[in-house]
Formats: structure tokens, C-alpha cells, sequence
């Protein structure tokens, strides 16, 4: 039997950990053959955020250490299935869809799936501000990285564990979730994409757009500039390296 890792991040979440481990299916799940861990991420909760969760039988992780991207990088770290799968402890992920995603990983051996929230859009769950900086977002990172995703922020991803180690994902913050989805596209594992309905969330909003959006802009573009800068310097040291034998086969 195969095994599916749940990782959710939770800061402060008292209000959404437990109905959204309710939600996750796991009977479903181990009818077609997938054992279900679920991790919780405990970001330094100041509230019940860890012990509603403990008492719903999830595992809680602490990583006292704040940032989306950290949080993330604790429960890979700590995860033992041959699929990760992510969602926040708000209620707004539809964690009730992961027997069909799974079925269609498996049908076409997919290694990345992304979800887009924007398709169905559900205007109590996203702000109008928050609906043009996703699509503005997306468009910048289609540019810069020829993406082919049609939301480029969604925190919902399910993946294969083995490519993990293989994405060079550095954020420790929020544009953790973008550069995830930048990694597994440009380091050619084959992606796809599926829309959910995005909810209304559970709890107080932490994120704030402008500043959560001028950190995610100015990270797409210095990924971009450190991709290339990267490129050119193994350009040159290629360069580097062929010249002296060259100047030796002249020199005889």
C-alpha cells in the first residue's frame, strides 16, 4: 500500500485545525490504496492551535522558527509518504478533492500537480485585491519562467516526495509557495494543473497584500536574475576550463 503525507502549516489557527482534519478523507483515501499521515506544522501558536490537533489524531510538528516557507521545510523534512500533499489549517482548501487528484497522478504519471483557485472564484473567499494580485502574479511568473500554471500562488500542491530533494527551493516565507511551483517546472518534472473551489477561510486573515505582494515580486525577479547569473558563470567556467588545453595543442 502506498502512503500519502498531509502537511499543513497552522499559526494561530484554533478556529479552522479542526474541521479541516475532519474534511480530509481518509477512508477514501485507504479504499484505493493510500495509508494517511497528517502532519500539522505548529508555526509558534499562541492559541489551541496544536492540542485541537493532536486531539483529532494528527501529528504535531513545532517549528518555532516563523515563515510559510519554514514551516514547509519542517514537514517535508519530517514526512514518510511517497506523496506529499498541502493545504493551510484555514479551511479554505478543499482537502475532500485528493482521491480524484491522486487517481489522476497516477493515470498520468504526473510528478507535480498545482491547483487554481481561479477558476471558480468565490468572491467571499477572495477580495477583489487579492483576485488582481493573484493574476498579476501569475502573468509575471509566466513571463519570467515560461510557466505553464494558471495560479501561481495557490497553496494546495500534490507531489511525489522523490523530487523533493531535487528543487532548489530557498523562501522561507510566503513566496515559498510560488517558487515550489517554479522549481518543479523548470527542473522538467512533468506538471499539471486542476481548479478547486476555493472557501471563505476560518479565522482571522494574516496575510497582507502590499507587503506580501512587494516580498513576492521582488522574489520572482531575483530568482530570475540568480538563474541566470548562475547560467553565466557555469558558461564561463566551461570557457575557462577548455582554454588551456587548447593553448597546450597549439603550443605542440
Amino acid at each position: 500500500m502506498k502512503k500519502i503525507t498531509i502537511v499543513i502549516p497552522a499559526l494561530n489557527e484554533e478556529k479552522g485545525i479542526g474541521p479541516v482534519l475532519r474534511e480530509i478523507p481518509v477512508a477514501k483515501l485507504n479504499d484505493i490504496g493510500y495509508k494517511v499521515e497528517i502532519l500539522v506544522i505548529d508555526n509558534d501558536s499562541d492559541d489551541n492551535t496544536p492540542h485541537i490537533a493532536r486531539k483529532h489524531g494528527a501529528s504535531v510538528i513545532i517549528q518555532p522558527i516563523r515563515g510559510y516557507g519554514n514551516a514547509y521545510k519542517a514537514g517535508f523534512a519530517n514526512a514518510t509518504g511517497d506523496i506529499i500533499a498541502t493545504g493551510d489549517a484555514d479551511l479554505t482548501y478543499p482537502f475532500c478533492d485528493l482521491p480524484k487528484i491522486l487517481k489522476m497522478m497516477e493515470k498520468e504519471d504526473l510528478d507535480f500537480v498545482n491547483t487554481n483557485r481561479l477558476k471558480y472564484i468565490n468572491s467571499k473567499a477572495m477580495s477583489k485585491s487579492h483576485i488582481f494580485g493573484n493574476w498579476m502574479l501569475t502573468a509575471v511568473t509566466k513571463l519570467l519562467y515560461s510557466s505553464p500554471f494558471k495560479d501561481s500562488q495557490s497553496g494546495m500542491w500534490i507531489f511525489k516526495k522523490s523530487i523533493w530533494k531535487q528543487l532548489k527551493v530557498k523562501s522561507s516565507g510566503m513566496p515559498f509557495s510560488q517558487e515550489i511551483k517554479i522549481e518543479a517546472h523548470i527542473r522538467g518534472f512533468k506538471c499539471a494543473e486542476v481548479p478547486i473551489r476555493y472557501r471563505a477561510r476560518a479565522g482571522k486573515e494574516k496575510l497582507n497584500t502590499v507587503r506580501d505582494g512587494i516580498k513576492t515580486v521582488t522574489h520572482l525577479f531575483l530568482k530570475k536574475f540568480q538563474l541566470i547569473a548562475k547560467k553565466h558563470a557555469k558558461k564561463h567556467k566551461l570557457i575557462y576550463l577548455k582554454a588551456p588545453r587548447k593553448a597546450y595543442e597549439k603550443s605542440n
